[in-house]
This record gives structure tokens, sequence and C-alpha cells, in this order.
């Protein structure tokens, strides 16, 4: 099973079946795996937002993405980005799944209840009731700007979206 995307592979889609770039971002707010609420409206103005959505904690390519991300969180952060996970597991699930891997720095939001109800508004909840694994790039605006889904058991590169956020 692949697990990282590879080299210049490009995405599955530009676009979903509700978005593309250039579209305002739904607006939502979820429960982290700590226990938080947030908002994406709160960063408007603020940061630029990278929404990864993955299918499920404790998957093999899952447990391989979102340490990933962990590791490049300053350069994230230099590019003036913000990160967050999101996927349909109960916030008790993705706290079990970041303490599994070593502890998560960033939020894992989870879009349990309703079910799926921000990865249906961005167009990537699959008829399994999962999400795609799929990247959006949100600019301090609040549009989106990069959308990348990529096959279920690959992830993307971090550079790839790093070089996204470069371009705004």
């Amino acid at each position: 099973m692949s697990t990282q995307a590879p080299a210049g592979r490009t995405s599955l889609a530009d676009s979903t079946k509700t978005l593309k770039a250039g579209d305002a971002a739904p607006d939502f707010e979820l429960k982290t795996h700590t226990g938080e609420q947030w908002k994406l409206s709160d960063r408007k103005g603020k940061s630029a937002v990278v929404l990864a959505f993955y299918p499920f904690a404790f998957s093999p390519t899952c447990s391989c993405q979102m340490p990933s991300v962990e590791q490049n969180l300053a350069k994230f952060a230099a590019a003036g980005a913000e990160v967050v996970g999101i996927s349909i597991d109960s916030p008790y699930a993705n706290k079990a799944w970041a303490d599994s891997l070593g502890g998560l720095t960033y939020p894992l939001l989870s879009d349990f209840y309703p079910h799926g109800a921000v990865a249906d508004a961005y167009g990537v909840l699959r008829s399994e009731g999962m999400s795609e694994r799929a990247v959006f790039v949100i600019d301090r605006d609040g549009i989106v700007r990069y959308i990348d889904v990529h096959k279920i058991n690959e992830y993307p590169e971090d550079q790839q979206i790093l070089d996204e956020l470069a371009k705004l």
C-alpha cells in the first residue's frame, strides 16, 4: 500500500462537487481533540488555513500523513498558515489517536455530528461515510485558493502545500 504521493503527482481534483478555487470557504465550527471549539471564520484576516481532511484515525496512511504535518508545522507557520486535520471520527478517538502518535500539537477536528457535515459542505464526503483525503488552502480572506483530493491510500506531500501557500 502506497502512503506517500509519488514525485510530480498531480491532484485528483482541483475542485470538488461543491467548491472550486476562488470560492468562499464554507464557515464551520467543530470540536478539537483537546475539547476546544475551533471556528474557521475566527482566522479570517489573521492567517491562511490548511484544512487536511483525513479518512480515519488509526488507519495506516493517516498515521503517516498527520505526523509528517507535525514535523513541518514551523514551515507552515513561517508561510503564515495554521493547519488543522478534520475527520469524521469523534473527538475522543482523535485524542486517543493523537496520543498514540506521541502527541500532535495542531488541532484535529471532529466532523462526527452531524455526521460529515463539514466534509459534505466541502464536497469530500464519500458515499461510505468517510471523507476523501483532501487538502484545502484557504487564504486570509476566507477564499479557497487550492484544492487537492488524493487517492485514499496516498497522502499529499507537505512541500506541495507549502509551495501553494507561497503563492498567496
